[in-house]
């Protein structure tokens, strides 16, 4: 009996097994997060950002990324933390979530790192805080500890947009 392999169908799985393993990482102050890369589309310095009124605070306005408007989140003030001023390292990543495009403001992106699921565990549920609703789980690297992001539920979350709304 002889079996046939489609080595697209193949190369696609495989491609998808590793983009699940994939993480950006960005910094905020000290702590490090990650962002699975799927979501990812690219990376921005940050520019000039369009002030939109009645919108949370931490939603930052809305930029013109060639022709398209990108609402942009600053995820400093999404985590309640203590707003600093952009630097030449504060850059925006843009992230595709279903069929919205959000920028994330961040004090500046660290690399791209395979973080395998076995190397991830869950964040302790006793001690959740406000931000930490967000994180979906903890990434174990030899060297350091990463907190993988949520990304749906830290753009649903307070703030009117829906990922799921068609």
């Amino acid at each position: 009996m002889s079996v046939e392999y489609d080595n697209n169908q193949m190369d696609e799985e495989e491609e998808s097994e590793s983009l699940d393993e994939k993480y950006l990482t960005f910094m905020l102050g000290d702590e490090e997060y990650g962002i699975n890369i799927g979501f990812v589309t690219e990376i921005i310095p940050i520019q000039a950002i369009t002030f939109v009124p009645d919108l949370p605070i931490f939603v930052k306005g809305i930029i013109n990324l060639r022709g398209q408007i990108i609402p942009v989140i600053d995820v400093r003030l999404r985590f309640q933390k203590e707003e600093v001023d952009y630097n030449d390292r504060t850059c925006v990543i843009v992230l595709q979530i279903s069929d919205l495009f959000v920028g994330f403001i961040v004090d500046s992106v660290a690399s791209c790192d395979t973080i395998s699921n076995e190397s991830i565990i869950m964040p302790p549920a006793a001690q959740r805080n406000y931000h930490q609703k967000y994180i979906s789980g903890i990434g174990r690297l030899s060297d350091r500890i990463v907190l993988i992001l949520d990304c749906e539920k830290l753009i649903n979350d307070d703030m009117g947009i829906s990922v799921n709304a068609a």
